[in-house]
């Protein structure tokens, strides 16, 4: 079977089963999971897949990524806590400027600030800001822009330019989808945007993600690995994920 005939056939299969592993597919094609992946990212640049973490989903489903707060808040639980309290022993002396991306793991380590450590914090999201609120050590600010109301964050123009003059020491950074080759991605272009802003404003970029989002490449790229010098993970991510991210150059905190 040629290469086009099979990625046909893969694309047939996979919209038609709805999800389907990379390992399920390669044994069903009878090739190697190599091949399998080069398969899906072709199938997802011509739109008719969409990559998650481990195998692939009808490109339909694309809209299902983007789950709200309220939903995200309620999905790994338990590594998002472990996440969080790894990510606490990366924040800077007391006095230093902490920069909060929005989501749902970046909201757990704003709870889980020692009361006794005194910090700068600037963040766009609502739901951060509101934990910080409580934090007599904290001095806050929050960053303007229009909110959207998926991420509970503010995002656009006003957004990037009150970060242009900004310098802080470390950034808790959320992504939707990262991967070795291809970097850090999210489905909408206003939060990449601000991302990119984010990433820009800050001296060290802490990507803070649960295993579930290893794998997936979503729309919109806004930061390559070069621009994160730490991921902080769960012991859920494999072994393959785990060498190539760390092959790739990263520094990889499995919590």
């Amino acid at each position: 079977m040629y290469a086009e005939e099979r990625q046909q056939a893969i694309a047939q299969l996979v919209t038609a089963r709805g999800r389907l592993s990379v390992n399920a597919l390669a044994e069903e094609y009878d090739v190697t999971t190599e091949t399998v992946r080069r398969d899906l990212t072709a199938l997802e640049r011509l739109g008719l897949v969409h990559r998650v973490h481990g195998g692939a989903v009808p490109a339909g489903a694309l809209a299902s990524i983007e789950a709200g707060l309220v939903e995200r808040e309620s999905a790994n639980t338990e590594a998002k806590d472990r996440i969080a309290r790894a990510a606490i022993d990366l924040l800077p002396p007391a006095g230093g400027t902490v920069l909060f991306d929005a989501g749902s793991t970046t909201v757990r380590i704003a709870a889980a600030l020692p009361r006794e450590h005194r910090l700068v914090a600037v963040t766009h999201s609502v739901s951060v800001a509101s934990r910080l609120m409580t934090f007599p050590q904290v001095e806050l600010h929050l960053l303007p822009g229009r909110v959207r109301a998926t991420t509970q964050a503010a995002v656009g123009p006003d957004t990037i330019a009150a970060l242009h003059d900004l310098r802080a020491d470390v950034l808790f950074l959320g992504t939707n989808g990262i991967t070795a080759g291809y970097g850090l991605t999210t489905p909408d272009r206003d939060e990449a945007a601000t991302k990119r802003a984010l990433v820009a404003a800050s001296r060290r970029v802490v990507l803070v993600a649960d295993s579930s989002k290893i794998g997936p490449e979503l729309a919109v790229r806004f930061a390559t690995l070069e621009d994160v010098d730490t991921l902080v993970t769960d012991d859920a991510i494999s072994d393959e994920d785990l060498h190539d991210l760390r092959e790739a150059g990263l520094e990889v905190v499995v919590a």
